[in-house]
């Protein structure tokens, strides 16, 4: 038997070595020229896409939003303000914008031009594209029906009138344009390089930015390297030298970067559950409002989840209080709806709790009656996907398995997936229940809801309903605010009465920084930007 002093000094080594180890893989994306100032960050894995109409996931865009810039960016109050363009003008009756770009270039030298615009936004929207987020440029005339293959591309609202002017006519009146231009799927992509080799967005040869950072290097799975764009429209404004990404899965490992200096910035999920909470208590780590939820999808045309008493038999039986405070360090809000507390207006508070922390009475009794109904004497076998990019992913699914095999009976199989994986086989449905994320895109309610249509390309559930599918209808073309927010807060209701999905908790926005670091921009929705930041 090893004495407790000799077992720590053991695990230290093997820290260590697994430090050095890492610190070896990473080395190039961790170790900048002397006197540099760079700036070094982790991803939870390689990213998905940098193409801005494919980055849909935190990490790609994160990436995407410093290496483009859209019409417009969010400013320190995260509204939104020029940027590729230098002036905007909006039609009385809210329809029509015209945008003036200013004089600027690409990372090859070439002119940015109102019909890279044009072409990004058609791009998006083109079926051959199979963008995932093509549905946010719904707003504009014509998109809808070109991407579901019911229009043309001549059809959609856009246009270059010449190299710096580009019109824009809308389907509908959309306080949130502006905020949405600033996105993203909106960001330009430079024509004549994409149309001469459409898989430009994959390595860093190729790669044509218009942002404050271009990709000098990118070792698939290990590193990537941002540094100044010095053909950026502000490039004396960009205080970094670069960024330094490393691709590291293994939340432990990051964290023991951090400690070790060889990271300037972590996440939350990358700190230990044991320490956060005390850590938030010390000020060690920065809290902010985030945006977007944790929550489960269930896939409803895989048994036992056809039947919708037993996916609310599920949800009641998990306490979500109780992994809040327990398993994430009480830093996450427990969700209770799925419109977070944080969108404008006083939604949430008039939308009131739709769901209930741990009834297990009334999860037993809609078991019990779901499986009677189904004419099932013992449920067929569930399964729970997750994915593994964090330790704290695989602790929530745990402990949702422990609740719902004390509160109602039923054993869960875990299923850990690679990231890449697990989203992939959520995209086609390959799950029977599963661990999500939504990040919102805009600060909106409709934002929040408008996935769960029938047929939307973030639905990814099976369900479909009818009213549900009427009452946001009649949400995105309602000009008053309030009746929008009646129509919207009914839909949220049938969303909880049929369950295709639950809630767990809202997200903040927690980071620990080592000292000097200053200037990173987080807004409450949308990617971070880096282009301030100094150590």
């Amino acid at each position: 038997m090893f004495s407790k002093g000799r077992l720590r000094i053991i695990s230290v080594l093997l820290a260590l070595i697994v430090v050095s180890g890492m610190a070896g893989c990473t080395s190039e994306a961790n170790n900048p020229e002397a006197g540099e100032k760079v700036l070094r960050l982790a991803l939870s894995g390689e990213p998905p896409s940098l193409d801005p109409a494919k980055a849909f996931d935190e990490d790609s865009l994160d990436l995407v939003n410093n290496l483009f810039e859209g019409l417009m960016r969010l400013d320190e109050r995260h509204q939104p303000k020029p940027a590729a363009a230098e002036d905007v003008k909006v039609s009385e009756d809210g329809l029509t914008y015209t945008f003036t770009l200013r004089q600027a270039k690409w990372s090859n030298g070439e002119p940015v031009t109102a019909h890279d615009f044009e072409f990004a936004w058609k791009r998006v929207l083109d079926p051959e594209t199979a963008a995932e987020p093509a549905f946010l440029l719904y707003f504009i005339e014509g998109a809808e029906a070109f991407n579901t293959g019911k229009g043309s591309a001549d059809q959609v609202g856009v246009k270059a009138l010449d190299d710096r002017t580009l019109e824009v006519k809308l389907a509908r009146p959309t306080p949130a344009f502006l905020q949405l231009t600033a996105y993203p799927t909106y960001f330009p992509v430079p024509k004549k390089e994409v149309e001469k080799n459409p898989d430009l967005f994959h390595e860093a040869s190729t790669l044509v930015s218009n942002g404050a950072f271009k990709l000098a290097e990118w070792k698939h799975d290990s590193h990537l390297k941002f540094i100044r764009n010095e053909h950026y429209r502000d490039k004396e404004g960009v205080k970094p030298d670069g960024i330094h990404f490393s691709v590291i899965s293994d939340s432990k490992t990051v964290y023991s970067l951090f400690k070790t200096r060889k990271l300037d910035v972590v996440g939350k999920g990358a700190i230990p559950s044991d320490l956060l909470e005390e850590m938030v208590k010390n000020n060690e780590v920065k809290l902010s409002e985030g945006n977007g939820l944790a929550f489960f999808r269930f896939n409803v045309e895989k048994e036992p989840f056809t039947h919708p008493k037993i996916r609310k038999a599920f949800a009641l039986a998990v306490d979500r209080r109780l992994i809040v405070d327990r398993v994430l360090g009480g830093v996450e809000i427990p969700a209770y709806g799925y419109v977070a507390p944080s969108v404008p207006g006083d939604f949430r508070n008039k939308g009131g709790n739709l769901i209930e922390d741990g009834n297990i009475e009334e999860a037993k009794r809609l078991l019990q009656e779901g499986m009677k109904e189904k004419g099932w004497n013992k449920l067929p076998e569930v399964t729970l996907m997750y994915s593994n990019a964090t330790d704290k992913n695989k602790k929530v699914a745990e402990a949702v398995q422990e609740m719902i095999r004390k509160n109602l009976g039923v054993e869960i199989v875990l299923q850990a997936k690679e990231r890449k994986v697990h989203l992939a086989d959520q995209k086609n449905k390959n799950f029977i229940m599963t661990t999500s994320s939504f990040l919102a895109d805009y600060n909106d309610a409709y934002n929040y809801l408008e996935s769960f249509q029938t047929d939307h390309s973030m639905n990814r559930t099976n369900w479909s309903n009818a009213r549900y599918d009427e009452l946001l209808k009649k949400a995105a073309a309602e000009p008053d605010i309030a009746k929008r927010d009646e129509y919207l807060r009914e839909a949220e209701k049938i969303l909880f009465e049929e369950m295709p999905i639950f809630p767990l908790y809202f997200y903040t926005s927690a980071v620990i920084e080592q000292p000097g670091v200053k200037g990173i921009l987080r807004h409450p929705v949308g990617p971070s930007d880096y282009t301030k930041a100094e150590k």
